[in-house]
């Protein structure tokens, strides 16, 4: 019998303003893995990563994490968020409140955990990513780098089933994207189920399981990463490879 996947999409429709973003995406994500979304912008990759963190309401379609519908109407959004850590482009760290405080606050305030506990599971996380001698600083003390790995270790301070990443290096000055795809790196080689939208296609054919290529909100091609990137199928999918690899050259 086959597990049961940690996250499931079936036929997403989403539109905005009658214009079609995602039209009948299907994805099954197992434990453990870590699937790349790739596209050009407007692909509907951000579009979908919201859909599934209930950030965005479906036209069409369900979502399943972990075996629960998560689509249904007047669910607990709150305690959905909760077992799904989140990094969009913009971090969303609170800038009033300190880096510890940042960590645990869901842990505190969804999940009930005393503030000794939470603060004990912050500071082994932040001491992992070398950030304990920042526990107590504010984020515009950080550069952005270490912003990002806060974000990150509060991504996954609530031990969620599901990390979603959101083209999280692209604001990064270039010395500072290889900090933050060390601790990607990390956390998947340590079992995290990460999706994650991305350009970083080296990264994505070392990290990924499966690379997922977005065309007009559809999925034009899927497949484990070496033969999408390497070897796609499909002329779309030869032609935005060859675009992306032409524009950094």
């Amino acid at each position: 019998m086959t597990a049961t996947p940690t996250l499931r999409l079936e036929n997403i429709h989403k539109q905005f303003h009658h214009t079609p973003v995602l039209s009948g995406i299907d994805l099954d994500v197992h434990q453990g893995d870590v699937v790349a979304l790739i596209g050009a912008s407007g692909s509907g990759k951000s579009t979908l990563l919201r859909c599934i963190n209930l950030l965005e309401q479906l036209d069409d379609g369900q979502i399943w994490l972990s075996g629960d519908d998560i689509s249904v109407p007047h669910i607990n959004q709150d305690r959905v968020r909760s077992r799904i850590g989140v990094v969009f482009q913009a971090l969303n760290l609170f800038p009033h409140l300190s880096v510890l405080d940042n960590v645990t606050l869901a842990s505190k305030m969804i999940l009930k955990k005393s503030k000794k506990e939470a603060s004990e599971n912050g500071m082994s996380l932040l001491e992992q990513v070398g950030l304990a001698a920042k526990a107590h600083e504010y984020p515009d003390r950080l550069s952005g780098g270490q912003q990002q790995r806060v974000a990150l270790v509060r991504a996954i301070a609530t031990n969620p089933d599901l990390l979603l990443l959101d083209e999280i290096t692209s604001a990064l000055d270039p010395q500072l994207v290889g900090e933050v795809l060390d601790l990607v790196r990390t956390l998947a080689h340590e079992g995290t189920t990460i999706v994650m939208a991305t350009h970083e296609m080296a990264f994505a054919r070392e990290v990924a399981d499966t690379v997922v290529f977005l065309d007009g909100g559809v999925v034009c091609e899927s497949g484990p990463a070496a033969e999408v990137l390497d070897t796609p199928r499909q002329q779309r999918t030869k032609e935005f490879l060859h675009r992306f690899r032409g524009n950094l050259s």
